[in-house]
């Protein structure tokens, strides 16, 4: 049997320590998982069990996420402008999720981006284990975290590549298209092309939220714009497949992403769930709008104003489910530090010391396994370490 060896993924769920070998190399413990072989069984494997206090419950309440409407603002109305900041930034007070309706972004776009993942995610084990993902990598095909951990295991399967919207030497920059071509093969092409696209798409749209978000902290509404025009992000394909007993497990277990901001796009099956005035709600999909919610990244921009939130994925016996997940990240030397327009108002001092984007990143590959509280983790971490030894000169 082959031994599916994961290497840690940048927006994920868990707390756990990394079990090791003396040697220091990641332990596996022999378990695959590969769905089309798990569901023939009555019951799901131990490590895929969570405990009684973490499990989903069945009578989850909905969610009202407040629906942002954007299509004033990408017209230039300057009232329905500021409407949609007001609303943002009370979201992001609030709760740090928000919906976006009539955002500009070609529906046929993102049904093809929703199709094309039944050609990966449909291939045997073995044929998508080509893009398998290196230890030490936070990009590739993961099949759950066997290999890593021995218990709390998520049911799901992800593949993540980098997006850029810088242009190289060459006259373009087609990163997520050679992505496919050089790890699946030719007859990816076509999937890399409609991703290529699709992050494309994603990258704009983010850096028209960061306008509103600036301007709903009262700053100059280019502000973030500028520092994310030169992103280097990650983009997600996440597959949940039904699951005998989804009562006692996960897709993707309690986090608060790391990132700057996260755009997902959600398919018909629900799943989605928000920590929200202590209790898990659902937030039902609305094939018209994405999701948008603020990362840890982010809140340390904001010097802590805004909030990033609490969030989880659960499955179902029935159906598999499917999201797109574009995670908006920094390019990677830029400095991660609060604008003084935000520090020392109302006696607020700073919060986070200043960082880069690459140095968190790293901490959450080699230090601690992202979840709810990986952000107060890297700031103590970062405090402890000489500044000149973690920002670029």
């Amino acid at each position: 049997m082959t031994i599916v060896r994961l290497a840690s993924t940048v927006a994920s769920s868990f707390s756990l320590p990394i079990e090791q070998t003396k040697e220091g190399r990641q332990k596996p413990d022999g378990l695959v998982f590969d769905a089309s072989v798990l569901q023939h069984r009555p019951d799901i494997p131990k490590q895929f069990i969570w405990p009684y206090g973490e499990r989903p419950s069945p009578d989850v309440p909905e969610l009202p996420v407040p629906l942002i409407d954007i299509g004033g603002f990408l017209s230039g109305d300057p009232l329905a402008s500021m409407e949609a900041s007001r609303l943002i930034g009370q979201a992001c007070r609030e709760v740090g999720f928000f919906l976006v309706v009539n955002h500009g972004i070609d529906e046929g776009l993102i049904s093809d981006a929703h199709r094309y993942m039944d050609s990966f995610f449909g291939l045997p084990l073995v044929e998508k284990q080509r893009a398998q993902r290196k230890v030490g990598e936070h990009c590739g095909y993961a099949s759950s975290f066997t290999g890593r951990f021995s218990s709390k295991l998520p049911w799901k399967e992800t593949l993540s590549f980098q997006y850029s919207p810088e242009t190289s030497s060459s006259s373009s920059n087609n990163i997520v298209e050679d992505y496919f071509t050089n790890t699946m093969g030719q007859d990816f092409r076509h999937s890399g092309r409609v991703y290529q696209d699709y992050c494309e798409a994603m990258s704009r749209l983010s850096l028209v939220i960061m306008e509103l978000l600036g301007m709903s902290l009262g700053l100059d509404r280019e502000r973030f714009r500028g520092f994310f025009e030169d992103n280097e992000s990650i983009m997600r394909l996440n597959y949940y497949p039904p699951c005998q007993r989804p009562d006692q497990t996960l897709g993707t277990g309690p986090h608060c992403d790391p990132t700057s901001l996260t755009i997902l796009h959600q398919d018909h099956v629900g799943g989605l769930q928000v920590f929200v005035d202590n209790e898990w709600r659902s937030v039902t999909p609305n094939f018209s709008a994405f999701v948008v919610n603020i990362g840890d990244t982010f809140m340390a921009l904001s010097n802590g104003i805004y909030k990033s939130c609490l969030h989880r994925a659960v499955v179902n016996s029935v159906r598999p489910r499917k999201s797109l997940a574009f995670f908006l990240c920094p390019k990677y030397d830029k400095v991660v530090s609060a604008p003084s327009e935000l520090v020392d108002v109302h006696g607020r001092p700073r919060i986070y010391p200043d960082f880069t984007w690459t140095t968190f990143l790293e901490f959450t590959q080699k230090h601690y396994r992202a979840d709810m509280n990986t952000l107060r983790a890297f700031t103590n971490w970062l405090r402890q370490n000489k500044p000149s030894e973690l920002l670029p000169e």
